[in-house]
């Protein structure tokens, strides 16, 4: 733990993206933006939760879109991830990859590690944008989809969100629900 090893790690960032946990196909308004969770769901985001928890993936700071889905996956993840603050953007919803890049660009406080909780396919294009290197397995899996409380890890060595740029990233988990089914010692 010399000096040349804490400035690495403190010229490091790490960027979650979590997809809203499954919902249900309509709304009682009519309205997307208003659709809940449904009952794979309510189970499926406590699963990815546990699961950051268990491994130390629990970021400095959290940023929530403000659909209903989205604020509900939020809620049922574990209270260990609920003493981190979060802010509810409604830029978040139906946000394409510039958007989602300027969002997180635009970062206060320079937290080492950052959870965006938000949509497809919008979250899904902005990971695959980002990866240039890392886990090659889980970049095939990430490749095909991102579903529902799918979970994506990625690092950038960078000073400050600022800096982070698409191609820089290193791919570091993906974990899945099914992926935790498959191989639950994960």
């Amino acid at each position: 733990t010399g000096p040349r090893q804490k400035q690495r790690m403190s010229a490091m960032r790490r960027l979650m993206l979590l997809r809203h946990a499954k919902t249900r196909r309509d709304s009682p308004t009519g309205k997307d933006r208003d659709r809940a969770l449904d009952e794979r769901g309510r189970s499926d985001a406590p699963k990815i939760g546990t699961w950051m928890v268990r491994n130390g993936y629990i970021p400095e700071r959290s940023l929530v879109s403000t659909a209903v889905r989205t604020r509900q996956t939020w809620e049922l993840l574990p209270a260990a991830l609920h003493a981190v603050p979060v802010e509810h953007l409604a830029e978040l919803y139906a946000a394409d990859t510039d958007e989602l890049l300027d969002v997180i660009r635009t970062v206060t406080g320079e937290p080492q590690s950052l959870l965006i909780v938000a949509h497809n396919p919008g979250l899904h294009e902005l990971a695959l944008a980002f990866i240039s290197g890392g886990d090659a397995v889980a970049w095939q899996e990430l490749n095909r989809n991102l579903p529902t409380s799918g979970l994506v890890c990625i690092d950038f060595a960078v000073d400050a969100w600022a800096d982070v740029s698409l191609q820089k990233g290193s791919l570091t988990r993906f974990v899945t629900p099914k992926i935790l089914r498959d191989q639950p010692a994960i």
